[in-house]
């Protein structure tokens, strides 16, 4: 039986929306409403946050509040490491995708020998940098820091010496860049990303798995081909942003995109990865209940929680 950690983290510097900080309380008060007290059975942490320098004004607008961001890592890195260390299955909730990147930060330190794999299930690739990014929102880059890459080949900005320092430290959080190799990450439900993610996707020969082809083969035979292409790795880690759920009941979330993941097929993915012993570690990650009605997001996100984490209980 493993020994499950939840490792709470509202920060939603990353974002372009507000409210994913609000996120966790929202998943707790779904509990409550499910008359469930899942959340005093485990040990858990919060992350202090840096969200109050949303009040200021913004100094990189090619990696907005970057410096904030690289708190975040360092925080967020350091807890998960010590959760892994101290023999915890690490049950991330955090506010934006950015802390992602933190994520797998923490995992590599704690596991610096290991051959880390990564499904990433998201409408969006996350594969943006600094030089390339449309908006400057961090929650769009965690997996660029990830595998180390600046994506010159694409750049459109020139960055000041300043956000490029920052960026230069974020790669490398942990002493450790790349953390991943980009082959080992495996995107579902991808679906709303620009020409420069698509470049390094095919640059590097990276494996998307679309919704219909979800719907196609059934959640089932889709985590079996997923674990069998990650068989070279040592670690999996799972990010699972409710965005990939399709727009018509991803209302709660600041980039719902249509032709998603139905809340079963999330379900059902999510669970019977989580029966391969191989993963050490699970992220839910924005859920913004101010764009919500009835607290569905939250509502769906827990019982996603819930099932996965009995199931990590039982292996």
């Amino acid at each position: 039986m493993k020994n499950i950690k939840l490792i709470e983290v509202p920060s939603e510097i990353g974002a372009g929306t507000r409210g994913a900080s609000l996120g966790i309380d929202a998943i707790k008060i779904a509990a409550l409403d499910f008359m469930s007290n899942f959340f005093i059975h485990f040990p858990s942490e919060k992350i202090p946050t840096e969200n109050k320098i949303l009040f200021e004004p913004i100094e990189s607008p090619y990696a907005k509040r970057i410096k904030g961001v690289v708190n975040m890592y360092e925080r967020v890195s350091k807890s998960v490491s010590d959760s892994i260390k101290n023999n915890f299955f690490p049950v991330v909730l955090s506010g934006d995708h950015s802390m992602g990147g933190a994520t797998i930060a923490g995992i590599k330190m704690a596991k610096p020998k290991a051959k880390l794999g990564i499904i990433w299930i998201d409408a969006h690739a996350d594969l943006h940098t600094p030089y390339t990014t449309p908006s400057g929102n961090m929650h769009g880059m965690p997996l660029a820091a990830s595998i180390n890459e600046d994506n010159m080949d694409c750049a459109v900005h020139e960055l000041d010496p300043e956000t490029k320092k920052y960026w230069d430290t974020l790669k490398k959080i942990g002493n450790i860049a790349p953390k991943v190799a980009p082959e080992d990450i495996v995107f579902i439900s991808l679906r709303d990303f620009e020409k420069e993610e698509k470049y390094l996707i095919e640059k590097y020969g990276m494996k998307v798995i679309t919704t219909n082809e979800v719907r196609r083969k059934g959640p089932e035979n889709v985590v079996r081909s997923v674990i069998r292409y990650l068989s070279d790795c040592t670690d999996i880690y799972i990010s699972f942003d409710v965005d990939s759920l399709d727009s018509s009941i991803s209302k709660g979330t600041g980039t719902p995109v249509n032709n998603g993941l139905r809340e079963r097929e999330a379900e059902d993915l999510i669970s019977k990865f989580m029966m391969n012993r191989k993963v050490c570690c699970f992220e839910i990650t924005e859920v913004n209940p101010t764009l919500d009605k009835e607290n569905l997001m939250a509502e769906i996100a827990f019982n996603i929680l819930q099932r996965s984490v009995n199931i990590l209980m039982m292996n």
